[in-house]
């Protein structure tokens, strides 16, 4: 396979702002992407590139994120930091919680140029969540305080070997990629999650305890793909008890396949 004939995907940045405290850069801001998720997306053939901020007092040039939309074949947003409560008209009830105000409007930017280009986007974690809040959904800003009784979702200690039930919604897409099954297990690495679902979305998938939703994908299918898991695919391994996830990656590449031939 030559480097042409493959398809570019976009992976959207991780932010870490200047830290005096860090022993490199430490005046800088540092735009990068976490290994697992690039890895994931190249495990079949495909090409990751990570999307930049084009903005800022220092900018240089021209480039725009339409011009990254129109280049690339597809976009995956990253998981990462919290959404900024502000961004769905709400005010932070723990400091903590204030998100990453300036992330959230770099990702909606993103999403809103391969969206506007018809580019297939794949959100994971963050990228569920903020997909939701793009169109118009509310989120639970900490499901522990906000959700009695709810599964603990995220556990610093043990990370993403906390694990949970998932309950797939029948007649979905998400089920037509694994027949016959009703429930798996995932990875749970997150302590925000969706409350309102923006009309866009169907939800997929539900977590089996407290009915946090697990997965969401664009009801009309008549526009461009845009899909979400609330788990990390990328964390998956192989031989492990948890979903197969490369039924998931297979059917976001397939999409992107199939819009790059319409261009």
């Amino acid at each position: 396979m030559t480097s042409a004939s493959r398809l570019k995907i976009g992976l959207s940045a991780c932010f870490s702002y200047a830290d005096p405290t860090r022993s490199y850069f430490s005046g800088k801001t540092l735009q990068y992407v976490e290994q697992s998720i690039a890895h994931w997306v190249m495990s079949t053939g495909a090409m990751v590139v990570m999307v930049p901020c084009p903005t800022g007092s220092t900018q240089r040039g021209d480039v725009t994120y339409a011009h990254y939309a129109q280049w690339l074949d597809g976009l995956v947003l990253h998981g990462g930091a919290d959404v900024w409560p502000g961004s769905y008209g709400e005010t932070p009830l723990d400091e903590k919680w204030s998100g990453d105000r300036v992330r959230d409007e770099y990702d909606k930017a993103l999403v809103a140029a391969f969206e506007a280009v018809g580019k297939p986007i794949f959100g994971v974690c963050r990228g569920l969540q903020l997909l939701n809040v793009a169109f118009g959904g509310t989120l639970y800003q900490d499901i522990t305080t906000q959700v009695p009784d709810s599964f603990v979702h995220r556990d610093a200690d043990i990370y993403d070997l906390n694990f949970h039930s998932v309950k797939i919604v029948p007649g979905s897409q998400l089920s037509s990629l694994y027949p016959g099954v009703e429930r798996v297990r995932v990875n749970s690495i997150h302590h925000q999650a969706i409350k309102d679902l923006a009309p866009e979305f169907v939800a997929e998938a539900f977590s089996v305890t407290d009915g946090i939703v697990e997965a969401i994908r664009r009801k009309d299918r008549s526009k461009s793909y845009i899909a979400a898991t609330q788990w990390h695919p990328e964390f998956h391994k192989s031989g492990s008890d948890t979903i197969d996830d490369a039924a998931v990656l297979e059917d976001f590449l397939a999409a992107v396949a199939a819009a790059k031939t319409q261009d």
